[in-house]
């Protein structure tokens, strides 16, 4: 008589979703702290700087964060992905040479950045609002950003199952500029002292994901890890993923600045630090999303080795309705927060970015909505039909903006990019709808 595989798929699911609360723990302790501090140093950049000086030093964040995102591989999918198999000791050498081939995989992308981030500059930089005075800072800025991609150690940290290392590691980052932020107010009120405060934030905060990687004996493993030029052969479709993984990453984050960078040639620096406040506060959404996404991505690549295809369709159902529960939630918090908040961290000259505030919100509770779906089918290998549908989304978003903001402004640019985001909750559900049928 054979077993029934039932009871084991239920304590699979289980156990899955115990490892993903523990995990999602340790990433809201560190995001409680990162909340808290951040509402500080952008209420002291606001208020330092102005709504055309801020929006300026915005501009210039966002153009570099964007650049980032757009040469970056998700290098800590790639690691957990085919990682998780190897964390035998007869496999450490193969682990070794997964984790060196990342690395410099990441080298690659911060050196390719750093000549975008120079022709950028040179051709564009004053469209931007970025004259010869500023130039020189923003291309160390956006050279230290790219140095600094900690995607490598993040994966190592997440793969070993130790969220807690990664959770203090990225509560440096606020700390940093939270302190920093204090001093250049008090002595150096400047564009480009807070630009060289956030700069150095991002160097202490790799330094610190590097030195947990060394301390558990992982920066040795990758500096054995010889012969990584031959990972394609070791794992099959390694390099498919790579590029389907940072295709669809990279739509979804640099997609989140191309808003700002089109409300500030458009209507300038001023309206720029406006929609830049508002975003900063509705992007902590954005990040509750992306939280849950890697608390669960390590787990759901265990799930879909370990347990039967049926379970993770029903598994896939619930955790898509309980993200939309989570995210109607949220965006009753915000109608309620949202706009005291507003006015708290940016004073009066930028109470009249409720608006933007109210439909950024809205994109980030949507993107919220989708979260299970989109990690799943990055745990099946189907990260080309995520590509797709944000590419989708998008373009809609860049249409709606185009159509919007000469009558609106910054506010048809927040309209446009729930836009978009209401177009790849619509299409991530039928995708659900669609998987769960299938398995």
């Amino acid at each position: 008589m054979m077993p029934d595989p039932l009871p084991a798929q239920a304590s699979a699911g289980s156990t899955m979703r115990r490892a993903v609360a523990r995990n999602l723990g340790w990433l809201l302790a560190s995001r409680g702290v990162i909340a808290v501090l951040s509402l500080f140093y952008l209420g002291i950049a606001t208020r330092s700087l102005g709504v055309v000086g801020f929006g300026r030093f915005a501009l210039i964040i966002g153009a570099a964060q964007a650049l980032a995102a757009l040469v970056t591989f998700q290098s800590w999918q790639i690691i957990v992905q085919y990682g998780t198999g190897l964390l035998g000791d007869a496999d450490r050498p193969a682990l070794g040479r997964l984790f060196r081939g990342t690395a410099m995989v990441d080298l690659a992308s911060a050196v390719v950045g750093a000549l975008l981030a120079w022709l950028i500059l040179e051709v564009w930089g004053e469209m931007l609002g970025i004259g010869p005075t500023l130039k020189r800072a923003t291309l160390i800025f956006a050279i230290v950003q790219l140095l600094t991609i900690r995607s490598t150690p993040l994966g190592i940290l997440r793969l070993r199952d130790k969220f807690s290392k990664g959770a203090l590691a990225d509560s440096v980052a606020p700390a940093a500029r939270f302190v920093g932020a204090i001093l250049v107010a008090l002595f150096h009120p400047t564009v480009q002292g807070f630009l060289a405060v956030w700069g150095m934030a991002e160097v202490v905060t790799a330094a610190t994901y590097w030195i947990m990687v060394a301390r558990d004996g992982d920066l040795a493993l990758m500096r054995d890890g010889r012969g990584a030029r031959h990972l394609p052969r070791e794992h099959p479709g390694i390099v498919r993923y790579a590029l389907s993984t940072n295709a669809s990453a990279t739509l979804g984050l640099s997609s989140k600045q191309v808003p700002l960078l089109i409300v500030g040639a458009a209507a300038g620096p001023a309206a720029a630090g406006a929609f830049r406040l508002a975003s900063q506060l509705a992007q902590a959404l954005a990040k509750l999303s992306q939280m849950v996404s890697r608390a669960a991505f390590p787990e759901m690549v265990r799930t879909v080795r370990d347990v039967a295809p049926e379970a993770l369709g029903r598994l896939l159902t619930r955790l898509f309705l309980a993200s939309v529960a989570a995210a109607a939630a949220i965006m009753v918090l915000v109608l309620i927060a949202g706009k005291p908040v507003l006015s708290l961290v940016g004073g009066r000259d930028f109470r009249g970015a409720w608006p933007i505030l109210l439909w950024l919100a809205l994109a980030g509770c949507l993107d919220f909505a989708t979260v299970a779906v989109d990690t799943v089918m990055t745990a099946l290998q189907r990260a080309g039909t995520v590509f797709a549908i944000r590419a989708a989304g998008v373009v809609l978003m860049l249409g709606a903006a185009w159509l919007l903001i000469p009558p609106f402004g910054a506010t048809g640019v927040a309209v446009a990019v729930a836009v978009g985001s209401a177009a790849v909750t619509v299409l991530m559900a039928a995708a659900a709808a669609r998987l769960s049928r299938r398995r």
